[in-house]
């Protein structure tokens, strides 16, 4: 039989492991929301590194509860572009992850699958959140090319909002 100081000991040590734990799993918060100068300057680096690649996109911003706050469309980007980068950008806020997190659940298949179940969740790479001081005060979505290229310019968007 252990004693009570180990059984203390021992309870302890599960304790601070399952905080830790649950501290490495919790999202960022929520913050307030993105101003409209840097919705705008989040969506004018995403398109930089469009217009960079060559690629034509559409690119949302949105505030934490996943209103719009700011979107853009380049000359001939495909229309359906419009409807998709809002909606990835929703679901990068409100769900307080990347897009691609969903896409890459779906792929692995099993369990992976009940993204399709969750409301608003896009599958699709290409909305990130905007993180400013520890908090998630928006998301950015982009839609036009690949989704890995809708990641690589919702990134470049993403990393100017401090």
């Amino acid at each position: 039989m252990l004693s009570n100081n180990t059984r203390t000991l021992v309870a302890l040590i599960l304790i601070l492991c399952f905080a830790q734990m649950e501290a490495q799993m919790l999202p960022n918060p929520y913050g307030p929301p993105i101003t409209l100068e840097n919705a705008r300057k989040a969506a004018a680096a995403a398109q930089a590194e469009a217009v960079k690649n060559n690629w034509k996109m559409a690119v949302a911003v949105v505030d934490p509860n996943g209103t719009l706050v700011y979107f853009e469309k380049a000359d001939n980007t495909q229309l359906g572009s419009a409807n998709v980068a809002i909606d990835k950008a929703r679901s990068a806020a409100l769900f307080k992850r990347p897009t691609k997190a969903f896409q890459d659940a779906l792929a692995a298949g099993g369990a992976g699958m009940r993204v399709l179940a969750l409301q608003g969740a896009v599958p699709v790479e290409g909305g990130v959140p905007i993180i400013a001081d520890g908090k998630i005060i928006g998301a950015i979505g982009v839609s036009g090319a690949n989704s890995d290229q809708d990641g690589q310019c919702a990134t470049a968007g993403a990393a100017t909002v401090k």
